[in-house]
């Protein structure tokens, strides 16, 4: 390898995480951001001449590619069966401490639904602009617009996400001390609890993808909630699943595991006003091979229906492992 392929390796690599994370949010899919990172590096190892400003130009390829992936992905999440959730995410591998808030706002599932309403030019300006603070010259150049335009799309998608997004925010320790009550109350069963921990107006709402077995899309009202919830963890606990408390997207969430320590789902919490507004939980299992191996959902099921009762669910081990 020459000196220059060597340097040119090492930039790249010092500016993965960042390329990901644009990726990311604009594809709402971990293993298409990789891939878009993956091409990323290919053009930039055959382009001809060295540019002089490596993450510029690689953060224009990055969107750019991330852009003709997602208009082909439209089309595909159209014809997706029930609801469609963002891949999890369980840890954002660019941190900037000057754009942290930005940074942890545009990951949680809530903000990628919202960026779902954007168009994908909207969704690239206004990622590559809010949340990663590129100036408009940049932007412009990565999406093939003039500044002007590329302003407009800035203004469009600010008011259509800024119109979505709701109007509390629960500080991050009280958050994390919330989820932290509602998963043991979910671990102990106790519908009471849960029921006073969730929202009014409550919503359970799973992602398969018609891929795993769900009783229906969604479920609403702090009372259909709780009890439904208790009605899952009885069929875990019938096979000896655990449940695994972790930041989901930036938010209190869980892994889900079977005995094995294979995946079963993750669930990401919404919390607001000091209660639990909305749980998201994706159980498709081909948005979850990323997370580790997959568990078999189905298999689980039936063993939970012909299976013996005397289990008790897994409380965390010393590494964190919980189960579902």
């Amino acid at each position: 390898m020459t000196e220059f392929d060597e340097g040119t390796a090492e930039e790249f690599e010092q500016l993965r995480p960042l390329l990901f994370s644009i990726a990311y949010r604009i594809l709402g899919s971990v293993s298409e951001a990789e891939d878009a990172v993956q091409e990323t590096w290919l053009r930039y190892e055959t382009s001809p001449a060295r540019p002089a400003k490596a993450k510029a130009f690689l953060s224009a390829v990055v969107t750019r590619i991330s852009i003709d992936v997602l208009r082909s992905a439209r089309v595909r999440r159209e014809e997706y069966v029930g609801p469609w959730f963002p891949e999890p995410l369980l840890a954002d591998p660019y941190q900037d401490p000057e754009r942290s808030a930005e940074l942890a706002d545009s990951l949680s599932m809530a903000a990628l639904l919202l960026l779902e309403r954007l168009t994908p030019l909207e969704r690239a300006v206004f990622v590559m602009r809010e949340v990663f603070a590129f100036g408009f010259p940049e932007v412009a150049s990565a999406v093939g617009r003039s500044e002007a335009a590329c302003r407009q799309l800035a203004v469009r998608a600010r008011r259509h996400m800024d119109a979505g997004r709701p109007r509390f925010e629960a500080d991050r320790r009280e958050r994390e001390e919330l989820a932290r009550r509602f998963l043991d109350a979910f671990r102990d069963g106790d519908v009471d609890a849960l029921r006073e921990l969730l929202a009014a107006d409550a919503s359970l709402v799973g992602d398969s993808g018609g891929k795993a077995p769900q009783w229906r899309p969604s479920f609403h009202g702090a009372g259909n909630v709780s009890h439904v919830l208790a009605a899952l963890l009885l069929s875990y606990v019938r096979v000896g699943c655990a449940m695994e408390p972790h930041e989901v997207n930036g938010q209190p969430g869980a892994i889900f595991r079977d005995r094995e320590g294979r995946v079963i789902n993750t669930w990401a919490l919404d919390i607001l006003d000091g209660r639990i507004h909305t749980i998201r939980s994706v159980l498709n299992p081909d948005k979850l091979g990323h997370v580790g191996p997959v568990a078999d959902i189905w298999a689980i099921l039936r063993e939970a229906d012909q299976g013996p009762r005397n289990h008790t669910f897994s409380a965390p081990e010393p590494e964190q492992e919980n189960r579902t």
